[in-house]
């Protein structure tokens, strides 16, 4: 690799709105991030995600294609 050319790569402070914060290395040249969401809360991670059926969707497919299923 050639000298000079590459940017630094420097420890990086993450904080989360949720408050957990976690260190990572990044090219950024801040050394503090704040994001919205992380994997201690976010819905996919801690299990907690609900299914929205908006407007009945699921019920309409399932009667659509009850056919198909026997």
């Amino acid at each position: 690799m050639k000298d000079g050319i590459h940017p630094e790569y420097t420890d990086l402070s993450v904080t989360c709105s949720c408050g957990n914060t976690f260190v990572t290395r990044s090219t950024m040249s801040k050394d503090r991030f704040n994001v919205e969401v992380c994997s201690q809360c976010h819905p996919f991670y801690t299990g907690k995600q609900k299914v929205l059926d908006t407007a009945g969707r699921i019920d309409k497919f399932q009667q659509k294609f009850a056919k198909f299923a026997r």
